[in-house]
């Protein structure tokens, strides 16, 4: 399935396949596709590109479809590298986590830092920890092949 060109993103590099290699969701997934391109947000004489995650309803491109800047694209993957190893020793701490110091790291970006921290403002966190640290160990083999093959990618290009 392609992904459309005619709307207000317009994708440059794209995934057109994303639906075959979508973790559990692989073969039966309604996000057929990924893209970077010029953002739809853009103005004149402003040009910002972006990443998009296209769903497909069956019948027509979802308006749940995605497009996030590509610096929160990062920040996403650092946020999941950052817990990814977290809970490497989380089960260490009763709860998955040190109730008296909730936060788990400040990374330096931009001359401030992006706090990481376990969310203990959720009333349900004991439980909702434990079915997250669940689900993390359930996807190990997905997510690590993936933070593989971005590590080695990194490596490649110099970082």
């Amino acid at each position: 399935m392609n992904i459309p060109t005619n709307l207000k993103h317009k994708p440059v590099i794209v995934a057109e396949n994303y639906d075959d290699v979508d973790g559990k969701y692989a073969y039966n997934s309604d996000a057929k596709g990924l893209s970077l391109g010029l953002a739809q947000w853009n103005d004149r004489g402003k040009v910002d590109i972006s990443a998009k995650v296209w769903r497909h309803t069956g019948g027509k491109w979802s308006r749940q479809s995605e497009e996030l800047p590509l610096h929160r694209v990062l920040d996403l993957a650092i946020l999941i590298s950052r817990s990814t190893l977290y809970f490497r020793d989380a089960y260490k701490h009763d709860h998955f986590y040190d109730k008296e110091n909730p936060q788990i790291d400040r990374i330096g970006l931009q001359g401030d830092a992006m706090t990481v921290a376990v969310c203990d403002d959720n009333e349900r966190i004991d439980e909702d920890i434990a079915l997250f640290q669940q689900a993390m160990t359930d996807s190990d083999e997905l997510l690590s092949e993936r933070l593989r093959t971005l590590s080695r990618i990194l490596k490649e290009a110099g970082y």
